[in-house]
């Protein structure tokens, strides 16, 4: 099996430059003969709303607002930064529906779902590898002996990671869910070949978070706060939120439409005791925005080491399945039918992930740019609008907040903490 080369973020800014310039140059030379176009009403905006063409970054209300008045999201955050800073960060609508909910603050604590698996899980298997605890083409069976002599010999560490085990999820079993976990998934029949099929399926995360256990010798929550989110001062990044942060925990909605609040959403993790790889941590815009900024100083925060920079660009490096339609990082997302907080803006060496409960995050190391959403989101259904939702944000904080143009008068425009 043939593993691609990794390029530094450097490496990938200066492979991009040379054409960043050429279209610069274009666009200037037209604008000699045709003004540049105003801001395009968004697909994602009501039909009596349109774009604000003096102050671009209202577009970015304006979405929100949107996004809250037609019943998708009851509110949310956006947060945009770059590798040293936040750029534009502000609270929209309540944590929950209903008019006496409380307001959304730019602190509030989301579930952040999915995001779990790039934030917590995938962070701390490429750390034990660092370490040389573990290795990405060690096969499974050397961790989860149960999978010795079923036919998945070849399954490698890399392919949970990638989401190309040929693994699907399946229901767990209430007496003893993690075993059941790792049993079913020993003696499940493989879908497909190995490294070619890409199958999104939370069984291989799962697998993952039980990994990083015997391992380390202990538990991932534990193993994740003290070796990245205390370290980089993510104080509100926690599995199992405590008492002492509920009340700043937005809501989400549970089995018959019941509310959830500092309760992890997905069934599978809490299942499992609210501590899974595939889903169960909480967190802010900012703490996030905190671990989004180490991945573009490679693997620096504030002038602490947290990551090697050889890490980051593992976690970050292109692997190709089903015939190179599909692309994924080491849990991130690059080109696959879940990137669409890609947007149309942002370069094809971006990378992010999305989370069921209404978050995203999108990086991109090209721009030197990265766009969190996280939200209290209502409706489920209606995927293709939310989908819409998060890619306009992109598109939007891309045009905003592009090099050339970007980082003016932001603080002013934030206003005063809500």
């Amino acid at each position: 099996m043939k593993f691609p080369h990794c390029l530094s973020i450097n490496d990938l800014k200066c492979a991009i430059a040379g054409i960043a310039f050429s279209l610069l140059l274009a666009s200037l030379l037209a604008a000699v003969i045709t003004l540049p176009p105003m801001f395009q009403p968004s697909s994602a905006l009501a039909d009596n709303q349109t774009p604000a063409q003096t102050d671009p970054l209202k577009n970015i209300d304006l979405l929100l607002e949107s996004a809250i008045s037609r019943g998708l999201i009851a509110g949310g955050v956006v947060l945009v930064g770059d590798h040293d800073r936040v750029l534009f960060k502000r609270a929209y609508g309540r944590t929950c529906a209903g008019a006496n909910a409380p307001l959304t603050r730019t602190d509030t604590i989301f579930d952040i779902a999915s995001l779990t698996k790039v934030i917590a899980t995938a962070p701390a298997i490429l750390k034990l590898a660092e370490e040389k605890r573990l290795s990405l083409v060690d096969p499974v069976t050397r961790w989860f002996p149960e999978f010795a002599g079923k036919g998945k010999d070849d399954l490698l560490v890399m392919n949970l990671l990638t989401h190309t085990s040929g693994l699907d999820d399946f229901p767990l079993e209430p007496r003893n869910p993690l075993q059941s976990a790792v049993e079913r998934a020993a003696h499940q029949k493989l879908k497909g070949e190995i490294g070619i099929r890409f199958r999104y399926a939370d069984i291989n995360f799962i697998l993952l978070g039980e990994m990083v256990r015997r391992v380390s010798g202990i538990p991932l929550d534990r193993y994740a706060s003290e070796n990245f989110f205390v370290p980089m001062g993510m104080n509100d990044t926690t599995f199992t939120p405590g008492n002492n942060r509920i009340a700043r925990c937005s809501t989400t909605i549970g089995p018959d439409n019941s509310p959830l609040t500092g309760i992890v959403q997905d069934p599978t993790a809490r299942q499992l005791g609210g501590v899974a790889g595939n889903s169960g941590v909480f967190s802010t815009a900012e703490d996030l925005g905190r671990f989004c900024r180490m991945i573009l100083n490679e693997g620096k925060l504030e002038g602490r080491r947290i990551f090697a920079e050889r890490a980051v660009q593992q976690m970050i490096a292109p692997y190709f399945s089903r015939g190179g339609k599909v692309i994924r990082g080491l849990g991130w997302d690059i080109e696959s039918p879940f990137s669409a907080p890609k947007g149309n803006g942002f370069s094809e060496i971006s990378f992010g992930h999305t989370g069921y409960s209404g978050s995203s995050i999108w990086i991109d190391p090209a721009a030197d740019l990265f766009v969190i959403l996280l939200t209290s989101r209502l409706d489920y259904k209606n995927v293709r609008e939310f989908r819409l939702l998060r890619g306009e944000l992109s598109s939007l904080s891309a045009e905003i907040f592009k090099p050339s143009s970007a980082k003016r008068e932001v603080e002013e425009y934030n206003g005063p903490e809500r």
